[in-house]
């Protein structure tokens, strides 16, 4: 593990996601990892084979990538837009001890091909930004956030486009999304050969509407046989973590 306070510059903190001893260095001015990718991490079927080749895209400080470590074997690619949240990203991997297996390229997704062949990958993970652009959108004056949560550098169409030029025939893509755009959702994916074959929805509390689905996609999968899994509830009424998510969170029941 290297030194953590040579690793840190102004304006950083290193934060730790207890169940599996990841630290990421954060920062304020930014943004941080929020429970949306250790969900997703969690959603990811195990896989140790050796030659795995895993790309995440829209990978910001390669929160979700780390979480993975240990469940996915082989080689991560983290591929992220921004240069300062790159930068972490790539400090992040240094601080875990793991940058024989993690690279990253600060680059738009919408390049990716120009590093990446296309149909390498075993493997794709994508948390997108979840907020369509349009007159009434209300953005984030914070660049950084206003990039991660609204489709201003990137957009469903592009991310499933690329997710399946870099998928092998019958490679699975992950996805975090938002349930109100469900029905594009879906509809985009299978227009790009990514075929869902399984889908969790995520509740904020008791009594409250879904506010995140996780979908698995297979590209060149067969039609149907798409499982909804049981759904999660994070928050009891009160509004303390659920144990589930206290153990994903926590390491803990």
């Amino acid at each position: 593990m290297k030194n953590q306070v040579n690793l840190l510059k102004d304006d950083e903190r290193i934060d730790q996601l207890y169940s599996n001893d990841v630290r990421l260095i954060q920062s304020p001015s930014c943004f941080a990892f929020s429970l949306d990718a250790v969900l997703l991490a969690d959603f990811v079927r195990p896989n140790q084979r050796q030659r795995l080749r895993t790309v995440d895209l829209c990978a910001g400080n390669a929160a979700i990538g780390l979480f993975l470590h240990d469940k996915l074997g082989g080689q991560f690619t983290e591929v992220e837009l921004q240069p300062r949240i790159a930068d972490m990203a790539r400090r992040s991997i240094e601080l875990n001890g793991l940058a024989e297996r993690y690279q990253v390229l600060n680059l738009d997704i919408a390049d990716v091909f120009s590093v990446i062949p296309k149909d390498s990958a075993d493997v794709v993970l994508c948390n997108p930004p979840y907020f369509p652009v349009t007159a009434k959108s209300q953005k984030n004056p914070n660049q950084y956030l206003a990039i991660a949560r609204h489709e201003l550098k990137t957009n469903l169409v592009t991310v499933a486009r690329q997710m399946s030029g870099l998928l092998k025939m019958n490679g699975h893509g992950y996805l975090v999304h938002r349930p109100d755009r469900l029905t594009e959702i879906l509809t985009v994916l299978q227009q790009n050969r990514l075929v869902p074959k399984r889908l969790r929805l995520i509740y904020p509390k008791p009594g409250r509407e879904a506010n995140m689905v996780l979908i698995e996609v297979i590209k060149d999968g067969k039609a149907g046989g798409l499982k909804v899994v049981p759904p999660l509830t994070v928050n009891d009424a009160a509004g303390n973590y659920q144990p589930e998510v206290r153990k994903l969170l926590y390491g803990e029941e």
